[in-house]
């Protein structure tokens, strides 16, 4: 894909990201598409929610960034499928625990939005 569809990805995990630390839907809401699938594979822990019901459980929390957790994130792939189809692989630490996040990214016209996300944590020792 174009330096801009790679640049218009990295744009959106750092939104992603903020969302995330400052448990900000509103932002959440501008990343991932209506029908968003939001699946956890953590054994035991498995969850599988639709845009709202995950917007809702953010809206609930205390944000990380309130608790004065550092950022520790990183985007560890992005790979494209086709002119509408991306996957993004990225690494986050917060709320004591490890995540790891498979995105599943679409466009549609010019704005790319996360349609699936995957993910797993492990508990942190700290």
């Amino acid at each position: 894909m174009t330096p801009k569809d790679h640049a218009s990805i990295s744009r959106l995990m750092e939104s992603y990201f903020d969302g995330l630390h400052h448990a900000d839907s509103a932002m959440l809401s501008s990343v991932f598409h209506p029908h968003l699938a939001y699946v956890c594979a953590t054994e035991g822990d498995e969850l599988y929610l639709d845009l709202d019901t995950y917007l809702a459980r953010v809206d609930k929390r205390e944000p990380p960034a309130k608790r004065g957790e550092a950022r520790e994130e990183a985007v560890l792939e992005i790979a494209f499928g086709s002119d509408r189809m991306a996957r993004v692989t990225a690494r986050m630490r917060m709320m004591g625990r490890d995540y790891l996040d498979f995105l599943t990214l679409i466009r549609e016209g010019a704005e790319w939005r996360i349609v699936g996300k995957v993910f797993t944590y492990i508990s942190r020792k700290d």
